[in-house]
């Protein structure tokens, strides 16, 4: 197995990609970057920024992020809100829909699976 410390450690501060707009966003457009760590067909993981506003997601595969700075409102169909930020774990499962209000520039670390 590759050793991924190197790249985890930096992920807070490692330079990223410029990824394009956000398709999910529901208003203003919302900028994305990231960096992908290491990808096996569907399987993922990296680390991903986007700039605030709302958006809407309909999982299509598990994923579980941890959240490096920022913080989002996620709100699943029919479902309460909730807050999260820096320090923060979060799992979304395959099928998970709803919205992510991202209230300041956020950073995660994610996995898709």
């Amino acid at each position: 197995m590759t050793d991924l410390t190197p790249y985890l450690a930096a992920a807070a501060t490692a330079e990223l990609e410029d990824w394009g707009p956000l398709a999910e966003a529901t208003g203003e457009p919302m900028q994305t970057r990231g960096l992908e760590i290491w990808k096996d067909g569907s399987q993922e993981i990296g680390v991903w920024e986007c700039t605030p506003g709302p958006s809407y997601w309909r999982q299509e595969d598990h994923e579980f992020v941890h959240i490096l700075s920022g913080r989002m409102t996620v709100t699943p169909d029919g479902g309460e809100s909730l807050e999260i930020g820096a320090g923060d774990t979060a799992f979304f499962p395959r099928g998970w829909t709803g919205a992510w209000q991202i209230h300041e520039t956020i950073r995660k670390v994610f996995v898709i699976f």
